[in-house]
Order: C-alpha cells, then sequence, then structure tokens
C-alpha cells in the first residue's frame, strides 16, 4: 500500500517513527506530511528526513492563543490540498490528532475520495487535557471540540493512544472499529544496578515542568514523606515552572538535585536506579491516560508513584507497579517493596515495546482488509 501519514508536532515525532519504520520494513511506500514548526521550542526546524515532506508552518509563541489556532487551521488546509492533488498515489491516509481541524480536513478528503481508507490516530484530546477546566464547556472550546466529534465517524478506524479516551468519546465512537495503540519503545536489555540510599527517600521527577504539572501535589507528597525519611527529589527535565517547583521543594526542607536535561538512556539508568520512585503526577483536570514519563520509569523498572486516572491508575492497581496518590497518608512498609521494580519492568516488556506496537498495527491493517 501507499500509506500516507499526516502529523502537525514534533513532539508526537516518535509515534511517526515507529509506524514508519514498521511500516516500510512490512512493504508498503509510507511518506509523512507534518509541519517545519517545533512545537517545544518554538522554532522552525532545519534537519530534513528521507520520505518526510516538512510544510511551511505559521509560527505561535503561546500554547493558547488566536495566533496558534490560525497556524493549525492554515496547516490543515496545506497539507490537505496536497494530499487531494495527490490522491491517486494514497491508498491509506494515518492521521493524528489533535490538532482538531485535522479532522475535519481529513473528512472532507474522505467524502470526495471514499476509496482512500483513513485512520485516526488520537494521541491527545483537545480541549479536555488542558488546564482549563472553567471554560472547557463554553464558546469558542465547544466548537473547537466539535470540529473533531462531528467528523470522527468519516474514519475507517480509530486509533487511541490509550484506553482513557475510547471512554470519554464512547458516544463518539459507537460501532466504529478502535484500538488502543501505547506508545513504545526498542527492546532493550535492562540489567539492574541499584544504588539506593539506605536513610533516605529517592524520588525522580522526569519530563517537562509545565502548566499542567501539579506542584502542590508534589510537595504533599513529599512533606508526607518525609514523616517516615528525609527525602530527596532528583529532577532530570526543564519548563517554566521549574524555579516554582524547586523553590517549594526546598521549603520543606527536602534535597534538590537538578540533573537539568538527559537524553541518554545510560545516564538516565543510574539515576532511575538510585531512585525509590518515579513521580507521575498532573492536575487533576488534564485528561491523560498514560504518560511518556511513565514509560521511561517502567523501562527502567522504577515503580510510580501516580494520581493520574484511565490507563495508568488502572494498571497500577492491577499490576502492582507503584501506588496511586489520593492524598491519604503514604504506607511506606508496603511502598518499599523491592517486588514492584521487578513487576514494572514486565510492564514494560508486556505492554510498551515495539514489538507490541507492531502487532497491534498489523492487526488493524489486517482488520480493514475484511470491513
Amino acid at each position: 500500500m501507499n500509506i500516507t501519514i499526516v502529523n502537525c508536532f514534533d513532539t508526537y515525532e516518535h509515534r511517526a517513527d515507529l509506524l514508519f519504520k514498521y511500516l516500510t520494513e512490512a512493504g508498503h511506500m509510507v511518506t509523512v506530511l507534518t509541519s517545519d514548526y517545533q512545537h517545544i521550542g518554538k522554532i522552525k526546524r532545519t534537519a530534513n528526513k528521507d520520505r518526510y515532506l516538512f510544510f511551511d508552518t505559521i509560527p505561535y509563541y503561546k500554547n493558547i492563543s488566536l495566533r496558534r489556532a490560525c497556524s493549525h487551521i492554515q496547516l490543515s488546509k496545506d497539507i490537505f490540498g496536497y494530499v487531494e492533488k495527490n490522491i491517486n498515489t494514497i491508498n491509506l491516509l494515518w492521521v493524528f490528532v489533535p490538532p482538531n481541524s485535522f479532522v475535519k480536513a481529513a473528512a472532507n478528503v474522505k467524502r470526495k475520495y471514499d476509496k482512500v481508507k483513513l485512520i485516526f490516530d488520537l494521541i491527545d484530546l483537545w480541549p479536555e487535557s488542558m488546564p482549563i477546566t472553567s471554560i472547557k464547556n463554553i464558546f469558542p472550546f465547544t466548537c473547537w471540540k466539535n470540529l473533531r466529534d462531528k467528523h470522527l465517524n468519516s474514519a475507517d478506524y480509530i486509533v487511541t493512544e490509550c484506553n482513557l479516551y475510547q471512554s470519554i468519546l464512547k458516544n463518539n465512537l459507537n460501532k466504529m472499529m478502535v484500538k488502543t495503540l501505547y506508545l513504545a519503545r526498542p527492546f532493550v536489555k535492562y540489567i539492574p544496578q541499584l544504588d539506593l540510599p539506605d536513610k533516605k527517600i529517592a524520588l525522580c521527577y522526569l519530563g517537562s515542568i509545565n502548566n499542567i504539572i501539579d506542584i502542590d501535589c508534589i510537595e504533599d507528597i513529599i512533606k508526607k514523606c518525609q514523616k517516615y525519611k528525609p527525602v530527596m527529589l532528583h529532577i532530570i527535565g526543564d519548563g517554566e515552572n521549574k524555579s516554582g517547583l524547586v523553590s517549594k521543594i526546598q521549603k520543606t526542607g527536602a534535597q534538590v538535585i537538578d540533573h537539568g536535561i538527559i537524553y541518554d538512556r545510560y545516564q538516565k539508568q543510574r539515576i532511575f536506579d538510585s531512585c525509590h520512585y518515579g513521580l507521575n503526577i498532573m492536575k487533576k483536570s488534564v485528561c491523560v491516560g498514560l504518560t511518556m514519563k511513565s514509560i521511561d520509569y517502567f523501562e527502567f523498572g522504577l515503580p510510580i508513584i501516580n494520581n493520574i486516572h484511565g490507563d495508568t491508575w488502572d494498571a497500577v492497581e492491577v499490576y502492582n507497579i507503584g501506588m496511586n496518590y489520593t492524598g491519604k497518608p503514604i504506607d511506606w512498609d508496603y511502598l518499599e517493596n523491592t517486588e514492584q521494580r521487578k513487576k514494572a519492568r514486565e510492564f514494560f516488556e508486556t505492554f510498551l515495546t515495539e514489538l507490541d506496537f507492531h502487532r497491534k498495527v498489523s492487526n488493524i491493517l489486517e482488520k480493514m482488509k475484511y470491513e
């Protein structure tokens, strides 16, 4: 098949790369249509990639702004205009969502060219996942949401990044073919080299420290932990709220060790192997089923302290890979169970490797043959 993957964000590029690699190795001709704008750095990208076509994108500098909305709408017009011009060479459109404008634009193409198969891959939910609880259900956010909801049924198949999204959108996905496809990593053998402190509790926070992270909750967890032992918090990452997090944690009397941004897996392993738990904490208003940071934690056998409902909450309950935090006192006699490290790694190997990702993609394509 000739397969075209459509993506807006560099933050989703890992998923695009996973798909591209598997589908090309399976013998398909794959092209990725994507933005030339890097969302995290708010800069234009310069690096090219084979079989990736980058579209000129209007820059924006605030995550919630009219300029950003205009940027997404224009990118939708440009990319799906290109798709229409080349429609005779495309058998399958695999469209990453958000932005929600991609859903409407792809649905318009599907209505004109019904022979083209269409998959919507829901990687995030807008506006549900944004920390704007009080205004999510008023104009213009309702219109923004409807760009997605009113056109999802145009797809031949719906893929979701987590089970939680299927629950939230169940009325819109009724009678449609749907499958959860978690993000994945290559299987790399992990040999623990634990170096845990005896007289302290060592926690790790990995990832961007932005406006969806619940700093107050992290502070509360650390205060409760300190009733048991002194706490040290390792931070791997950066973000606009980093100084606020560091300041609050230091005021509790806990030690903060700031490692900055680290990509090297061996450096991360060294830090993870010196921690008891990873923090997987977001604001209650955020709609996320499985975070990137939790995949990192599990890959290195680090159990989590988690407050995110949905897939992660359920996995913690079922597979004993950490603790779901509800605000109650922490039972450290239960938590300091090294068996959880083994179970966290087993969870990664079972559900979050490229092998499982490939199996599910193959199953999706096979089902579409017999639709």
